[in-house]
């Protein structure tokens, strides 16, 4: 199935800055010029910077890029670097003697994979920028570098995700596009099939269920907190107010919710970014064709971030999953 990629969205380039070493990345979405924003924060343990000025009634309704990170809360440092790298051209919220650029961001946990002393600062964000193209990799790079899914049952019985990307297209034009660095607690869910693609393993290797594993009370210590997270950017060639940007944000954690199961939970720090940048004016019910546009562009980016993923760091990847399982003796019922 092609997924497209929101760098399909006119005036959107993405960048990914990646240690495979370390296990760990920043991605960058830029806009070609300042994009109406907002955002919607659904998990219990998110890391984010500059999502307050988002809200609607508040001063700034344009921002200038999104960075996606791991690191954890050391990975915010990333912003620093795209913002150095804006100012450097005159990129920003204008005053009297300069710009302040507008730079939203967010981060997961991904310190348990690889090396917990290493993580995104400014020189990566800023190397992101310069890695910007009207074009987007997935898998195992940028914030995607160290995500994993499925912990339902520990990190041993845990999947490599990844970055993904999507777009979908109205008969008029209208566009969405999606990025997202899939670093979920729960199960990966395919919405076109119902079926798990990435998620908690049994012994056998088989999917585990992670809700089936949270009614049979067998959850891999619950207390653990702040380390997963889904982060999501989603860009569109629509003009938008600031209030229906982040209307729009809230809406597309349906497409979270319907592949990721459960989402949003007190671990989690899932976040949608939204980015309009203006070039179609909407017209009768096109609000509601793009928040349908937009929310399943969110479900086809997150599949891609584990179809697209590779094994590392001791994680195994959709890939290696199904051949293992092929292999593997049936099971008698």
């Amino acid at each position: 199935m092609q997924r497209g990629s929101i760098t399909d969205v006119p005036g959107i380039r993405v960048g990914h800055w990646s240690d495979r070493r370390a296990i760990t990345g920043c991605t960058v979405v830029l806009p070609d010029g300042p994009a109406v924003a907002g955002a919607d924060v659904r998990g219990g343990a998110p890391g984010t910077r500059e999502t307050d000025l988002l809200r609607p009634g508040n001063l700034v309704e344009r921002v200038h890029a999104v960075v996606l990170a791991g690191g954890s809360a050391y990975g915010l440092a990333a912003a620093d670097g795209v913002m150095r790298w804006l100012s450097e051209r005159g990129i920003g919220f204008p005053f009297g003697r300069g710009v302040v650029p507008i730079v939203p961001a967010a981060i997961l946990f991904d310190l348990g994979i690889g090396r917990p002393d290493r993580w995104p600062d400014a020189d990566a964000g800023y190397r992101a920028c310069g890695a910007a193209r009207r074009s987007c990799a997935e898998g195992n790079v940028g914030a995607g570098t160290g995500a994993t899914a499925g912990k339902a049952l520990g990190p041993a019985r845990a999947m490599k995700a990844g970055i993904g990307t999507a777009s979908s297209r109205a008969f008029h034009g209208l566009l969405a596009g999606a990025i997202a660095a899939v670093n979920a607690s729960g199960d990966i869910v395919d919405p076109a099939t119902g079926r798990i693609i990435a998620g908690a393993r049994e012994e056998d290797g088989a999917f585990a269920d992670a809700v089936e594993v949270l009614r049979s009370g067998r959850i891999w210590q619950p207390e653990v907190a702040a380390q997963n997270t889904v982060l999501v950017a989603v860009a569109t060639n629509a003009a938008l107010t600031k209030e229906q940007a982040n209307r729009l944000a809230t809406v597309c954690h349906d497409g979270i919710a319907r592949a990721v199961r459960p989402a949003h939970t007190p671990s989690d720090g899932d976040i949608v970014f939204t980015l309009a940048t203006g070039e179609h004016t909407l017209d009768g019910a096109d609000y509601r064709i793009l928040e349908a546009l937009a929310t399943h562009a969110v479900e086809r980016a997150i599949v891609g971030g584990v179809e697209s993923a590779e094994s590392l760091g001791g994680y195994p990847a959709m890939g290696d999953v199904a051949r293992r399982n092929a292999r593997a003796p049936k099971r008698r019922r």
